[in-house]
């Protein structure tokens, strides 16, 4: 229909790279974040356009209406979704990243042209890339669907500890990569169907288990994870297409998600091949039972929180979860304006793993105006607690846990944690007593220094707002 010239194709992919670069630049500091997703969003536009008038050669009516299909729902979860849902939507839109691997990748071998066009080693060459994508891709579908279940709360946080996983694991992943060798062997006669439906059964089954098998307190790392994964099936089903912008792309994607779950694994004392076999949140240490009081609890008034408030020099602020369930944040940010107003130093404290995903308080706050360089990072507050006269803990439970330094075999043992209750006193916002995603029960709240204000966060905070 439409007749391209290929130099025009190639600068557009190059100019697509480039500004994929400069979007994952700008993702890397909150200040320019919006400016990297504008970059993004323009360079997914032009990689698009190119790709559909440089490779797509008939049956357009089909294209247009998958690009409506897909757009539609696209803008529809993006005007929906709330901020608490977007780890779910990240998660399940990452399965379909991998759904899209597989489907290319039976499809590339199902091509009845696919013989004519490679012969000996280059048909060999072509199948590896082919099994590898399939692989990948039904790892990240089956992995990010399960995912999606725990985040959404549709399947538990417990991790599924089943005897000998490490072993069944091991068997799982040998067990596909050994069908896809024999995919790639029965190809060249002529065959391969039934080892690669074998292989995409396994790999399916891996994908479920390996998720399965992780506590829920490390959420933010799986989604991470997957999202590299993801990356990775990318870039193999573009070696398999021979598209040079996927796997550029895919490799950007796979290589930045790997760093980033290397990143939180460190913040969080965790080893990343550990977290990845579920070596993390599966043991029983004398917290794993979960959510039995271990005291009297002191419940604080609106009132009496907001006096606190305002006769302290410096305050600390905590979100978790909860503030985002409540939707918080803005009023979080009317009682910042305030106290500052008043002469308190307020501060933001923020745990790598806070939330559902990586960086979910920092968007949060940035969505509330919050001002940057008044958001901290757990390393560079930590050493300031002991001068803090007030932490405000805004649904927050296994950040703050100090379980996690006294039991080390516990299901968050040897995680590094913002250490609020060597302040003066500690103020945490909670609905209930229930445990966190992590089913650990907190000593904190039973702490002499700890007052726990019960109820929705954004009504209790709004009383406080209002009686500052």
């Amino acid at each position: 229909m439409f007749e391209v010239n290929e130099g025009i194709i190639q600068v557009s992919y190059i100019i697509a790279t480039i500004l994929f670069i400069l979007a994952l630049g700008g993702l890397s500091n909150q200040e320019t974040a919006r400016r990297g997703n504008w970059y993004g969003i323009t360079g997914m536009a032009v990689a698009l356009i190119a790709t559909v008038l440089g490779d797509v050669t008939q049956h357009y009516e089909y294209l247009i209406l998958a690009l409506l299909v897909g757009g539609t729902v696209g803008i529809i979860a993006a005007r929906r979704v709330q901020m608490t849902q977007m780890p779910e939507l990240v998660a399940i839109l990452h399965s379909l990243v991998g759904l899209a691997a597989v489907a290319v990748g039976f499809a590339n071998f199902m091509d009845p042209e696919r013989l004519a066009h490679y012969l000996g080693v280059e048909l060999t060459i072509h199948d590896i890339e082919t099994s590898l994508g399939i692989l990948i891709g039904a790892v990240t579908f089956s992995g990010s669907v399960i995912a999606f279940g725990k985040l959404s709360g549709r399947i538990g946080g417990k991790p599924l500890t089943l005897p000998a996983r490490h072993w069944l694991n091991l068997i799982l992943l040998i067990g596909a990569i050994w069908f896809g060798y024999q995919f790639v062997v029965q190809s060249a006669a002529g065959g391969g169907m039934q080892p690669l439906i074998i292989m995409t059964v396994i790999a399916l089954l891996f994908g479920i288990h390996m998720v399965m098998a992780i506590g829920g307190a490390d959420m933010p790392v799986v989604v991470s994870m997957l999202n590299s994964y993801s990356g990775w099936a990318a870039s193999a089903t573009g070696f398999m297409l021979g598209n040079d912008l996927l796997i550029v792309t895919g490799a950007l994607v796979g290589s930045s998600g790997a760093i980033l779950s290397y990143i939180m694994c460190r913040a969080m004392n965790r080893k990343f091949l550990s977290v990845i076999a579920g070596g993390f949140g599966t043991s029983e240490g004398t917290q794993a039972a979960g959510g039995e009081d271990q005291g009297e609890v002191v419940p604080i008034e609106a009132e009496e929180t907001a006096a606190l408030l305002s006769n302290a020099k410096k305050v600390m602020i905590i979100p978790g979860y909860g503030m985002a369930v409540a939707q918080a944040q803005h009023i979080v940010y009317e009682i910042t304006k305030t106290l500052r107003a008043k002469g308190v130093e307020v501060g933001f404290g923020i745990h790598p793993v806070a939330g559902r995903m990586p960086g979910h308080m920092n968007v949060l706050l940035a969505e509330a105006k919050v001002p940057y360089d008044i958001v901290f990072e757990m390393d560079e507050i930590n050493d300031d607690f002991p001068d803090v006269d007030v932490s405000v803990v805004i649904g927050a439970n296994d950040i703050v846990n100090p379980s996690a330094l006294t039991d080390p075999d516990g299901p968050i043992g040897g995680m590094p944690v913002l250490e609020c209750w060597k302040g003066e006193v500690s103020i945490v916002l909670k609905r209930s007593m229930a445990t966190g995603y992590a089913g650990v029960q907190n000593p904190l709240f039973f702490l002499d220094n700890t007052r726990m204000l019960f109820g929705d966060a954004g009504d209790t905070l709004d009383e406080v707002f209002k009686a500052l």
